[in-house]
């Protein structure tokens, strides 16, 4: 549409986030009544990505612009560089899971597990795992994606909880993720408050180290499998696919070329050492592609949510809500400005369900909040990267709960109700912000 002929969408400060709560509102609801109705899957009677269209109609009312315009605006907040990134993931994952299922490396990878690790230490394992690998790869969702196909077959294998094992492994794609150098997150985090990713990293270590250390207790000590275990007979050819994915995902490589090179793997290992046909692989591919649908639509469908919300006011009066309250706030300059730096990513996360976008659209006024209240730029992107990450892990509606719920067949308010991690993390940097001061100093810009 020719820039004259826009119209400017109305401003509604915090009526913006209406379409956002009942979106959840209504999944949520939904969920709990065929619940209390004794329906099985509660949570798929009403899929997300239905649920979430009434909020969209609602948005769009609120806009008050030409249907042209309002749908561009959709197009605008859906066809994001990030929103399209998690979406070819979803993609390449289910791809990945599909194959590998098919072509019987999943399970020989989990006999291996069990026949080479105790059973106290399975979860742990998982946890620590996927932390390695997120850690390498830079991204949360390719994790998830690389390892729920094992962990699903571990867990019909084990007796495990699918959900507690859903958040291990949410918890550790999410610390790996919220530490990697090369990390969406990271760069955005570091960029935005002119940090050093190295420095960014040592604030970060400071806390989730902790975070990891209590939840690997927990699952240690709780983690223990119900029931004895009897591996059954598997070929360590099978093996080697993962090994390799494994290999190469600590290496650095790529995300899309981890998962790629898996599919090709996984069927290549089940053609020349077991009986999977070639000529299957096309329609096992299209499967898994098929298996993604429902959060693939529903991650595009949130980014354009997201973007009506920020058009229409709603993250500008959030902004300075959070601002004007923590200047009033009694405390001293550097907590109220670190609080504040933490309420207004996590918020933002809320509505937008990316930790990356949320990061970017809060990180100009954190880096003021940071400079009004002597914050080090350290600090501010480690709070940013920090509560950003909190939020993504425990958000029923972000990518990774609901790629997770996908693959283990659970509702992602399961998946979010185990993700200990966050929950830790959450607690460790509450306490932290609340009870160690820091030395305020010139700001260091150096990128």
């Amino acid at each position: 549409m020719p820039e004259h002929l826009m119209v400017t969408p109305r401003q509604y400060g915090v009526l913006a986030f209406l379409p956002l709560a009942s979106f959840v509102l209504l999944f949520l609801g939904a969920g709990l009544y065929y619940q209390s109705q004794g329906v099985d899957y509660a949570f798929y009677q009403l899929p997300a990505h239905i649920a979430v269209l009434p909020a969209l109609i609602i948005a769009m009312l609120l806009h008050r612009t030409s249907m042209q315009q309002a749908v561009e605006t959709l197009i605008r907040g859906a066809g994001q560089n990030t929103i399209l990134t998690m979406c070819l993931i979803y993609l390449l994952a289910g791809a990945f899971s599909s194959v590998a299922v098919a072509a019987g490396g999943v399970d020989a990878v989990v006999n291996a597990g069990l026949s080479l690790v105790p059973p106290s230490l399975l979860v742990a394992g998982l946890f620590v795992i996927a932390a390695l690998i997120a850690v390498a790869m830079g991204t949360s969702m390719g994790t998830i994606g690389a390892l729920a196909p094992i962990a699903v077959v571990l867990a019909e294998q084990t007796g495990l909880s699918p959900v507690l094992l859903a958040g291990a492994l949410l918890g550790g794609a999410m610390f790996g993720d919220n530490l990697s150098i090369i990390s969406d997150t990271t760069i955005a985090s570091t960029r935005t408050q002119g940090a050093r990713m190295k420095d960014k990293f040592r604030e970060n270590l400071k806390l989730a180290l902790p975070a990891a250390a209590v939840v690997l207790f927990g699952y240690i000590w709780f983690g223990s499998v119900p029931a004895e275990i009897n591996p059954q007979a598997f070929s360590w050819s099978a093996v080697l696919p993962y090994a390799a994915i494994l290999v190469l995902a600590v290496a650095g490589l790529n995300v899309f070329a981890v998962l790629s090179l898996g599919i090709v793997l996984a069927a290549l290992q089940g053609a020349f050492f077991g009986d999977y046909p070639l000529g299957n692989l096309g329609q096992d591919m299209a499967s898994g592609f098929a298996s993604m649908q429902e959060i693939f639509l529903l991650s595009m469908f949130i980014g354009g949510l997201g973007e009506f919300i920020k058009q229409q006011g709603g993250l500008g009066w959030l902004s300075s809500r959070l601002s004007a309250f923590f200047d009033k706030v009694k405390m001293k300059a550097e907590r109220s400005g670190q609080l504040g730096i933490a309420s207004l990513v996590f918020g933002t996360n809320l509505c937008v369900a990316n930790n990356t976008v949320a990061i970017v659209i809060s990180g100009d006024i954190s880096r003021k909040l940071a400079e009004n209240h002597g914050i080090t730029p350290k600090r501010s992107a480690s709070l940013l990267d920090i509560f950003a990450c909190i939020s993504q892990g425990l958000l029923p509606y972000g990518a990774q709960a609901l790629l997770l719920a996908a693959s283990f067949g659970l509702s992602p308010w399961q998946v979010v109700s185990a993700s200990f991690y966050c929950m830790a993390l959450a607690v460790v940097a509450l306490l932290w912000l609340l009870l160690k001061p820091i030395t305020a100093t010139s700001p260091d810009l150096q990128n």
